[in-house]
């Protein structure tokens, strides 16, 4: 584990799995909290070798993240605003576009920020006492770290708008009704296993293949790609490593492939 203050780094055998750690402010996040979760990822991106994916978790019982530290808004004017905005959206772009799979492991509350966040993630799992809501116009605001763009590409926007307009806070059940989320189980020892089953089995699969299928999927929204050209390249990117000779052997032998990432 490593030290910080603001959230808990463990480093398992073949994943990592980050932890906000603000009990007491129910893992709201501060821009302290931000700039941590982005030097953890940094320091992931340069030695990601050994592990197959990511779970992102807020410690306690009451909250995954219940949204952006509300004590912070009142140095947030019109001036300051879009580098506020920008810290998270540079965090949530950079987590929606790692080489592995990125696990939110939703337990109590993922509010505002916390549910961009949880949505920034490519996999979510919740708990039976989840609760998610983009809440902003009851402040006066509107999601400033992606939400208004992120909810409505994972539901669609009529459901999207109504969420967002209402402030509505939606329970695990209703999140997965609606596509917001993979799984939802009794508690969070149940989630974290299945977040664990879940890369078990991407660790079984080609990094490269892996990395490449985030890439494609996320083209669809890049403004400006053309995501079938986009496919066809990381396509033909694939058929040049030996984890493709690996993968196409193992199956002519009828055997399990090895890949090795390269």
């Amino acid at each position: 584990m490593n030290n910080y203050n603001n959230i808990n780094v463990y480093k398992k055998d073949f994943y990592f799995h980050i932890e906000i750690n603000r009990p007491k402010q129910l893992n709201a996040l501060n821009q302290a909290t931000i700039k941590e979760i982005d030097s953890c990822l940094n320091a992931f991106e340069k030695n990601n070798k050994r592990y197959f994916g990511i779970i992102i978790s807020g410690s306690g019982e009451k909250s995954f993240v219940a949204g952006a530290d509300i004590t912070e808004f009142t140095q947030v004017n019109k001036k300051n605003s879009k580098k506020f905005c920008k810290k998270g959206h540079e965090l949530y772009n950079k987590i929606e576009n790692m080489s592995v799979p990125v696990i939110a492991l939703v337990n109590g509350y993922a509010l505002g920020g916390g549910c961009e966040l949880a949505m920034a993630c490519h996999l979510r799992i919740a708990t039976k006492n989840a609760t998610f809501s983009q809440p902003e116009v009851n402040l006066g605001l509107i999601p400033g770290y992606g939400g208004t763009q992120r909810l409505i590409q994972i539901i669609g926007k009529t459901k999207g708008l109504e969420l967002m307009l209402s402030a509505e806070m939606i329970s695990s059940s209703i999140a997965f009704d609606l596509g917001l989320v993979n799984y939802v189980l009794e508690d969070k020892k149940q989630a974290m296993d299945k977040a664990l089953e879940l890369i078990n089995i991407f660790k079984r699969k080609s990094p490269i293949a892996i990395k490449n299928v985030i890439k494609s999927v996320n083209s669809f929204y890049d403004n400006g790609v053309n995501g079938f050209d986009k496919e066809i390249e990381l396509f033909s990117e694939c058929c040049d490593t030996n984890d493709f000779k690996e993968g196409a052997l193992a199956f002519i032998e009828k055997r399990c492939p090895n890949f090795k990432g390269d």
